[in-house]
């Protein structure tokens, strides 16, 4: 007699039934009724502990999910959420890792982006789980800064902000984030010497080819694209460098922080008042930033975990230029068109070098190479110049 024919509580009722009566062994007794001996033993220990309620079918659901999230957690994770609504399930659960979980779990990654897609908290472009990418990053901190100003956003009254940032590329640590009037060389020097007094001197700052640390084309007469800036961090012992033109991967760290401030501050207020009002917001998202938001590219660490100032204080006055300068140099003071007179002949250094102390230093073949501070700027050939009046013979690029 097979189960499969007849209703199935009364077949085990039966099976339970002869089973008390006795008369067979237990083997035949299985095969009489057409379940294996695995099957028997069962119903029989359910029978013993349960009674004729035990012969019932159990759901088949499980008593606990693991993937299936505490009511206590989903609150948590919802609420992070809501505090940081761009960020995903490896940020959110490093935060709760760090307060030690809740009721003593922490949840796998996946188990936060799944309950952010249960409540309909991930946008269409969130895929849970972003395909990592290698990028390249210094292997000290304060090796190299990228600095950049933001595009620049409307406030109230027709005015504009222009965000100031600063990144050290090693740790990503956000050490300038400043609301801005407008992008001018004083402003930029101002914030910047503020973040030297606080974490020291880096060894070299990238930035772009725009004002006010680049010239593009050569606008204002600056060797290279150099500006006053530039020479003034020279002076500094900081050396500026510039991107590719056209290239803005180039400072990809820059760009990401761009776009992260984007979705998370600028673009969820309607109506900025002041600068104050973007300063205050900035400050709060700076504190994140560094503290809370836990970070691919770090192993999930934060940036103020991986970030300690730089050894090189901030002197407090610009060491003069001359200190930088060897026995047997030539001196010469750049004029006010950023011109230089040496052998009877006129060379072009730069406007944003105007009253600045440069040294010429003997080279291979006749040549000079050209020095402000420590820095080589390029090179210039007496014997090929031209001495007729008026004329300007430029510094080759070093």
């Amino acid at each position: 007699m097979s189960w499969h024919t007849c209703d199935l509580m009364k077949a085990r009722e039966e099976f339970i039934l002869d089973w008390k009566r006795g008369g067979l062994p237990f083997a035949g007794l299985c095969r009489r009724h057409g379940i294996s001996r695995k099957t028997g033993y069962k119903w029989l220990g359910r029978h013993a502990a349960e009674g004729l309620a035990g012969l019932a079918d159990h759901s088949r659901k499980p008593r606990s999910s693991p993937a299936r999230a505490s009511a206590e957690l989903e609150a948590r994770v919802i609420a992070i959420r809501g505090e940081y609504p761009c960020w995903g399930g490896r940020k959110i659960r490093q935060v709760i890792l760090r307060e030690g979980g809740v009721g003593g779990i922490i949840p796998a990654s996946s188990t936060v982006t799944n309950i952010l897609r249960r409540h309909g908290l991930l946008g269409p472009g969130m895929r849970g789980g972003a395909k990592p990418f290698i990028r390249f990053r210094r292997a000290e901190p304060n090796d190299l800064w990228q600095m950049d100003f933001k595009g620049h956003f409307a406030m109230a009254g027709g005015r504009r902000c222009h965000p100031l940032t600063v990144l050290d590329d090693h740790s990503r640590y956000n050490l300038v984030l400043q609301a801005c009037g407008a992008e001018r060389d004083e402003e930029v020097r101002r914030h910047l010497v503020a973040a030297f007094q606080r974490f020291g001197l880096p060894r070299q700052l990238l930035c772009d080819h725009g004002s006010p640390w680049g010239t593009g084309l050569r606008a204002d007469g600056g060797i290279y694209g150099r500006t006053a800036l530039s020479y003034w961090l020279m002076r500094l012992g900081v050396e500026m460098i510039h991107g590719r033109p056209r290239h803005p991967q180039t400072q990809g760290k820059e760009e990401r922080f761009h776009r992260t401030l984007d979705m998370e501050v600028i673009a969820r207020t309607q109506l900025w008042r002041d600068l104050e009002h973007c300063q205050q917001a900035f400050e709060r998202f700076t504190r994140s930033y560094n503290e809370v938001r836990g970070h691919e590219e770090l192993e999930m660490a934060t940036p103020g975990e991986c970030y300690r100032p730089s050894a090189r204080e901030y002197p407090g006055r610009l060491p003069e230029v001359e200190g930088y300068y060897l026995e047997g140099d030539v001196l010469r003071q750049v004029r006010s068109k950023g011109e230089i007179t040496f052998g009877n002949r006129t060379y072009a250094i730069g406007s944003a070098l105007a009253g600045q102390m440069v040294a010429l230093r003997g080279g291979a073949a006749g040549t000079w190479d050209v020095y402000y501070c420590w820095k080589k700027l390029g090179v210039i050939h007496p014997a090929e110049a031209t001495k007729e009046k008026g004329s300007q013979n430029r510094l080759l690029e070093d």
